[in-house]
C-alpha cells in the first residue's frame, strides 16, 4: 500500500502519534492465580480515566477472570497512558520521514513476516486501513490478523516518536552550545532512529529496492498446522519462565 507523499520539515512539532488517529498502543500480559490474560489494543488518551476501570471490570466479567484481575488490568493500562501523556506537549523531530517497519508475528495459525517503508510525516496515515488492505492482498482470512498487523505498526511508530522526543531534547542542548552544534545535532539526531533502523534492515539510502533485495522484502504468510502452533506456544511458554 503506497502512502501519500508529504513534505518534511526541520521545525519541531508537538508530540503525538504520526498517524491520523492519536491512539496509544496498550499491551497487557497479566498472570495471577494460575490464569494468564494477554491482549493488545489501542486507547484514546483523551478518554476520561474512569473508562479504564469500566473496561477492566467488563473484561474480567466477559472472560470470567478472577476479580483480582480488575485492579491489575486497570493499573497496567493507566501506567501506559501516564507514560504516553508524559510526552505530550514536548517537541519532537521527524526530519527523516521514511522509516522501515517490520512485521514478525503469529496470529492463531497465521504467521506473518514483512518489511516496508512508512512516511513518518504523513499525519493522515491509517495503520488499520493499511492492515485491512494488506490482509486482503495477501489473502489472509483470520479476522484477528488485521488488528494485530495495525497494532504492530502503531507500536513501532510509538517507539520512533518517543526517540524523536529524545532527539529534540538533545538538539535543544546543542542550541545552547551554539548554532553550529545545533545544526550538527539536527542532521545526526533528528533522523537517527530512522537511520539506525535502516542499518538494522540492511537498507541503503535509496528508497528504490535493488533486485537482489526483492526476496528480503517480499511478504511471507504461512498457515501453520496444529502441531506447529503447539510447538511454538510451548517454546513461547518456556521463554517467558
Amino acid at each position: 500500500m503506497k502512502l501519500p507523499a508529504t513534505s518534511s520539515s526541520k521545525a519541531p512539532i508537538k508530540f503525538r502519534m504520526p498517524t491520523a488517529d492519536n491512539l496509544v498502543p496498550i499491551r497487557l500480559d497479566i498472570e495471577t492465580e494460575g490464569q494468564r490474560y494477554k491482549d493488545a489494543f489501542t486507547w484514546n488518551p483523551s478518554d476520561p480515566d474512569s473508562e479504564v476501570v469500566v473496561f477492566a471490570k467488563r473484561t474480567v466479567k466477559d472472560l470470567k477472570l478472577p476479580p483480582q484481575f480488575i485492579t491489575q488490568i486497570a493499573q497496567s493500562i493507566q501506567s501506559q497512558l501516564t507514560e504516553f501523556r508524559s510526552y505530550e506537549g514536548q517537541d519532537m523531530y521527524t526530519a527523516e520521514k521514511i522509516v522501515p517497519i517490520k512485521l514478525d508475528l503469529r496470529v492463531n495459525h497465521t504467521l506473518i513476516k514483512d518489511q516496508f517503508l512508512w512516511d513518518l510525516n504523513n499525519y493522515e496515515s491509517d495503520p488499520e486501513e493499511f492492515a485491512r488492505t494488506f490482509c486482503k492482498d495477501m489473502g489472509i482470512e483470520d479476522p484477528e490478523a488485521g488488528p494485530a498487523v495495525a497494532f504492530a505498526i502503531r507500536e513501532q511508530l510509538y517507539e520512533i516518536a518517543i526517540q524523536s522526543v529524545a532527539s529534540a531534547r538533545e538538539i535543544k542542548i546543542s542550541n545552547k552550545k551554539g548554532r553550529r552544534g545545533a545544526e550538527h545535532a539536527l542532521a545526526s539526531k533528528a533522523g537517527g532512529n530512522a537511520l539506525d533502523l535502516m542499518k538494522l534492515f540492511r537498507y541503503n539510502s535509496s528508497v528504490v529496492r535493488k533486485r537482489k533485495e526483492w526476496d528480503v522484502y517480499e511478504p511471507i504468510v504461512d498457515i501453520l498446522s496444529n502441531e506447529e502452533v503447539d510447538a511454538l506456544e510451548a517454546r513461547e511458554e518456556r521463554n517467558t519462565r
